[in-house]
């Protein structure tokens, strides 16, 4: 492993002088690539400096070893080894981490869909609840939140709603919430006391600022019509919302602002560039189309990846079979520990390490 991260370390080596070079600084766009490149690489070259100063401790230790017999400086420098040796299989495990193919979307700002599934009013309410979730996970992060387009239901909940959280890992950190969740509960509205299983449906996408592929404004159908919601008597006489249904493909994107129509549609294409390269990717990639397919599902409840127990005051994950009796915290937003697990347990799958 040592070995192999030298190799990295004379590229990393030669990015670093790139970009003190005032040619490439005068091409801020190459000068930017190089900069993202080098950052990707600075844990790993730190993982590296950690693995040379553990080895050397060994190698320090095991010469001064061989001119003690025994006694008390013996069995320091075999104490040395020993934690050291340990210490080098840690950082080579980190290392295989960080040299996994990174996924170039990690560090996008995310577009979440939450939309009701099963169980009437109450798969509504629980939906509502998801986006609160997500939302508190966001403030606590200090990320910015956006709605960008939500429909209510009269019991309190939504239909479906769509929003934007922007900030550093946003994607990389909220990419495993797709997919189907479920929810067991006494619904406020039971008068027996019985508990009830409804669903709702999560789909977390990363931001495309810029595509590869061309959107044709011939391809596009776009609507206006009056935003519904809070604020005043704007709301009612100003057609702010923007509706864009891109023919080709049947996607239909919408999304209101209670004053700006000029945002709206900016917001409407954001999502819809976003929706084209899941799109996209998924029939390029059939592997990844069968992943998502699973992930999100139907909204039935027999398909689910997590389910809340609301009786036991426990969450499941059923694709990790990783479970919590914190729910209170984690319907705060309190939801990290959860993502850790899943994110190691796929770290974990990549390098092998499990079925």
């Amino acid at each position: 492993m040592i070995e192999k991260l030298k190799e990295i370390k004379v590229k990393y080596d030669e990015l670093c002088s790139k970009i003190a070079d005032p040619e490439i600084i005068a091409d801020n766009k190459t000068w930017q690539k190089i900069v993202k490149e080098k950052s990707n690489l600075d844990e790993l070259m730190n993982i590296y400096d950690q693995m040379l100063k553990a080895k050397k401790a060994i190698d320090t230790a095991e010469e001064e070893l061989k001119t003690e017999a025994d006694g008390e400086m013996k069995e320091l420098f075999e104490e040395e080894i020993k934690s050291n040796k340990y210490l080098m299989e840690e950082l080579e495990n980190k290392a295989k981490i960080e040299l996994l193919p990174k996924d170039e979307n990690d560090e996008k700002n995310v577009i979440i869909e939450i939309r009701a599934g099963a169980g009437g009013d109450e798969a509504g309410i629980f939906g509502k609840d998801l986006m609160k979730m997500y939302i508190r996970y966001a403030e606590r992060r200090r990320w910015k939140v956006e709605i960008m387009n939500i429909s209510e239901t009269e019991a309190g909940g939504i239909k479906e709603v769509t929003f934007m959280i922007s900030g550093k890992g946003a994607f990389k950190n909220l990419k495993y919430e797709s997919g189907v969740h479920r929810v067991q509960r006494v619904p406020e509205t039971e008068t027996q006391g019985r508990v009830h299983t409804s669903t709702a449906t999560v789909a977390v996408l990363p931001e495309q600022e810029e595509v590869e592929f061309e959107i044709l404004d011939k391809d596009l159908k776009i609507d206006t019509y009056r935003a519904s919601g809070a604020g005043g008597q704007h709301v009612n006489k100003t057609d702010s919302a923007i509706r864009i249904t891109h023919l080709p493909t049947g996607l239909v994107v919408t999304c209101q602002d209670e004053r700006s129509q000029h945002k709206n549609r900016e917001r409407a294409m954001s999502i819809l560039k976003s929706k084209l390269y899941d799109m996209y990717q998924s029939e390029a990639d059939k592997e990844y189309a069968d992943n998502r397919r699973i992930q999100i599902g139907t909204g039935d409840r027999s398909e689910k990846i997590r389910t809340y127990n609301y009786p036991q005051s426990r969450i499941t994950d059923h694709r990790i079979n990783y479970t919590t009796h914190d729910l209170v915290n984690m319907m705060d937003g309190d939801i990290q520990p959860m993502i850790d697990e899943l994110m190691l347990a796929d770290q974990q799958a990549k390098l092998g390490l499990v079925d």
